[in-house]
């Protein structure tokens, strides 16, 4: 139950000829304490329930543990979570041997183009496409969370 992710900005739409898939999240947050994020999330048309613990120091690794629940009741919980709601479109690309999720945001947070990459361990080599910016792995102000908290449009440009 340890996801092992890096995560970087999106510089350019290049990468919209090679999705293979796409789905509307909207997601809340129940707990955003960084011990303990709890997370519910309308994914296309299924619903779950998320609990992710605290990052390494390298912020690559990080407790997960995911239940799948009905829309209704993930619709039910959107109404409690705490302020601040995520929109956005999850892109599926394939590079090689992984895929790449590219989350395009709305909203609050639109003009955030974030991809992020699941590894098998932290040290595991992966392929960087030409549309990918700076790395972010680690960086709380990217995380959903705290994006909830500290939307992309109060950010100073």
């Amino acid at each position: 139950m340890l996801e092992i992710e890096r995560k970087f900005l999106v510089k350019s739409d290049a990468y919209k000829n090679k999705v293979t898939n796409k789905k509307r999240i909207i997601q809340g947050f129940l707990n955003t304490d960084p011990e303990r994020i709890v997370r519910v999330r309308i994914k296309g048309d299924k619903g779950f329930l998320t609990v992710k613990g605290i990052s390494n120091d390298s912020g690559t690794t990080r407790f997960e543990w995911e239940k799948e629940i009905t829309v209704i009741d993930a619709e039910q919980l959107l109404l409690i979570c705490e302020k601040g709601v995520i929109s956005k479109i999850r892109y599926d690309v394939p590079v090689e041997n992984h895929i790449y999720e590219i989350d395009e945001f709305y909203g609050d947070n639109e003009g955030l183009v974030v991809a992020e990459v699941e590894l098998k361990e932290e040290g595991e080599h992966f392929f960087k496409p030409d549309w990918l910016g700076k790395e972010v792995t680690g960086d709380v102000k990217y995380y959903n969370s705290q994006l909830s908290k500290e939307p992309y449009k109060n950010w100073k440009k």
